[in-house]
């Protein structure tokens, strides 16, 4: 009779895990929703699949790249300039007087000369509880390294440095461009797949005359959208396990520029964290979703996780010679 509840809070559990797998793959993929759904509106508005016609399908490719890329690439553009407006970032002024903003300065910028980077990315900073950090932007010479103060507040300074280590490598790796890059494939295929159905569906239900109407293209118009949410949904586990394979990596940069003991403690802070906080479904829960520090996630949604348990990531450092 008591099994009841318990199951309804699990499933309850589970749900809120998938919202809050992350904050950053969560707003680069919204971000290229609303560029596509943009796209899209002036697409219907200029009639122009309806004039590349059901038979071009080759440049109905064409065009399909041309916008799923593209869009891609505008999102990318825009990532610094959202993530300080979403997350309420402060960038640090380089001649600041602040001590403690003078101390993170320089272990970003002592990182970043070991890492060979020759311009040196914004630092900022972002108050919330969260122990959180992310890099982001489109180049090397356009990157932005944040840390929110619930970081700052409770991890040591050599588990801040394989944090930021793990970020910069990021930045190194031109990883945001490749994301970008296999989102723009993702969206051209599930656009012109999502076109391809729903010119096939909307002629096998017509006539030839109702084929040229406008009513039978603004079905078109709505199947495709349709087709398009499934796809780039399904493409989004392509999206996620590249992620995963990203962060492997950036831990190992990490260890090779704040150093492998660093490193390792950085992510046993981590997990100490959330292990002391893994009865809390409120306030601070999420923080360690967002932060790439979330449990095993249960079942198909290990699926949609953008990084691998926390102690898969520290068995393979520690494997690392």
């Amino acid at each position: 009779m008591n099994d009841r509840p318990q199951a309804e809070s699990n499933n309850g559990a589970v749900i809120m895990k998938f919202w809050q797998l992350s904050k950053r793959i969560i707003l680069f993929f919204a971000v290229n929703i609303l560029v596509l759904l943009t796209i899209d509106v002036l697409c219907l508005l200029l009639h122009i699949p309806q004039r590349i016609g059901p038979g071009n399908y080759l440049y109905l490719l064409i065009f399909c790249a041309l916008v799923g890329i593209g869009g891609s690439f505008i999102s990318l553009l825009m990532s610094r300039a959202m993530a300080k407006w979403m997350q309420g970032v402060e960038v640090i002024d380089p001649n600041t007087a602040n001590p403690d903003e003078r101390e993170l300065l320089q272990i970003v910028y002592r990182l970043a000369q070991r890492a060979g980077l020759s311009t040196m990315p914004e630092v900022g900073v972002y108050q919330s509880p969260e122990i959180n950090a992310f890099a982001t932007g489109p180049s090397e010479a356009q990157a932005l390294v944040a840390v929110s103060t619930g970081l700052l507040n409770r991890l040591r300074v050599p588990e801040i440095e394989g944090v930021l280590g793990h970020e910069l490598t990021h930045v190194i790796n031109g990883d945001m461009v490749t994301m970008t890059l296999i989102q723009g494939v993702v969206n051209t295929l599930a656009m012109f797949l999502s076109w391809v159905l729903a010119i096939a569906l909307s002629q096998g239900s017509r006539d030839d005359r109702d084929r040229s109407s406008g009513g039978n293209f603004f079905m078109q118009w709505l199947l495709a959208d349709l087709f398009r949410g499934i796809f780039m949904f399904l493409g989004l586990i392509v999206v996620m396990w590249f992620s995963r394979w990203r962060e492997f990596r950036a831990d190992a940069g990490g260890a090779r520029y704040a150093g492998k003991d660093h490193m390792i403690a950085a992510l046993r802070a981590l997990q100490a964290a959330h292990e002391q906080n893994a009865d809390m479904i409120g306030e601070q829960q999420p923080a360690f979703a967002a932060l790439k520090i979330s449990g095993k996630t249960p079942g198909w949604l290990a699926l949609f996780a953008d990084h691998p348990p926390l102690e898969e990531r520290i068995a393979r450092l520690e494997q690392m010679k």
